[in-house]
């Protein structure tokens, strides 16, 4: 039994969920959310977070600073307090009200951006423009920038891809979600040194512009972005697939619906490779998805008959089928 002293030194790398008898397809999903923050992103924080006080720019009496959709302002959240920093996350309306009130209980001040979005970047646009204004104001202020920060990425090719090469030495493919691409090109960038290759596909919202796609309405936080993530290289990605936030939401209620409560950023990676996985014969692959987070926080939204049925209709929940993941051009 692990005896710790902060919240970041707990975080489960080991437990996956085999979903063959739930989607019917040869799909291992790697649960990253058995940790104090709840999700993948304490493995970035962590990272970044060790990465400017080792550089000397985090020091006592410094204010971090980050734009986040919930997850990563959580686990900051959680390490400003193990340590005694002050920390302030800016987001916007999407971010789940359970995941602002968790991070405001954790003692972070949450500013929710009500500006209208930027005309070339949405609402991330919109963030990162009051994060620099911030910066521009006080000198205290220590801006991590989860969308160029090397840490991003390096925390895991460090950590999350290693344990899946160890667990599954014939890995065929790998489906990773597409945000900040931190997880995206940490892992590729470990497969793509290995011994053996492995296919890489990214799963991203529709209505994201990351691989390049017309821009759209997303309601539903974690994956995508209406900027073209800095730490992105195409070139470590083999395949790309888009997913309608409908099926993201299918997605989490039939994995509800067998106990076991995930994120929406989980359930679109599921729909995604799922999606996927119909297109090809894989009967004899190794596939692995990467779960990123849990459900508990989307008990208002995903969860939540009204709210799914205001944006997506009556009928979005009406059937059991899970419609699959569309290709990207």
């Amino acid at each position: 039994m692990p005896v710790i002293s902060t919240p970041q030194d707990f975080n489960e790398e080991e437990l996956y969920v085999d979903l063959r008898s739930i989607f019917g397809h040869p799909l291992v999903l790697k649960c990253e959310g058995f940790n104090f923050a709840g999700s993948i992103k304490l493995k970035a924080a962590t990272e970044m977070v060790a990465l400017a006080e080792r550089d000397g720019v985090l020091r006592p009496g410094s204010i971090l600073v980050e734009s986040s959709s919930g997850n990563l302002g959580v686990a900051l959240s959680m390490i400003a307090a193990s340590k005694g920093y002050r920390f302030r996350c800016v987001t916007d309306f999407r971010c789940n009200l359970s995941t602002r009130q968790l991070m405001e209980t954790l003692g972070s001040q949450v500013d929710i951006i009500t500006a209208d979005p930027d005309a070339i970047g949405g609402l991330l646009g919109a963030r990162l423009d009051y994060v620099r204004a911030l910066c521009a104001s006080d000198d205290r202020y220590v801006w991590l920038n989860q969308y160029t920060n090397p840490g991003n990425g390096m925390a895991h090719y460090r950590t999350t891809a290693p344990a899946i090469a160890r667990q599954f030495p014939r890995l065929d493919v790998l489906f990773v979600g597409a945000g900040t691409t931190g997880t995206l090109m940490g892992c590729a960038r470990y497969f793509w040194e290995w011994h053996r290759p492995v296919r890489i596909v990214a799963v991203d919202s529709v209505g994201s512009v990351t691989f390049g796609g017309a821009p759209g309405r997303r309601s539903i936080p974690g994956l995508g972005t209406s900027v073209r993530p800095p730490l992105l290289d195409d070139s470590y990605v083999d395949e790309v697939v888009l997913v309608e936030e409908a099926d993201t939401i299918r997605a989490c209620h039939r994995l509800a619906r067998r106990g076991f409560l995930f994120g929406g950023s989980t359930g679109t990676v599921v729909s995604g490779a799922t999606g996927w996985l119909a297109q090809h014969d894989a009967r004899e692959l190794t596939a692995v998805a990467i779960a990123p987070d849990l459900g508990e926080r989307y008990l208002d939204t995903i969860y939540q008959t009204d709210w799914v049925r205001d944006l997506y209709g009556a009928d979005v929940l009406s059937s059991d089928e899970l419609t699959a993941g569309t290709l990207a051009a």
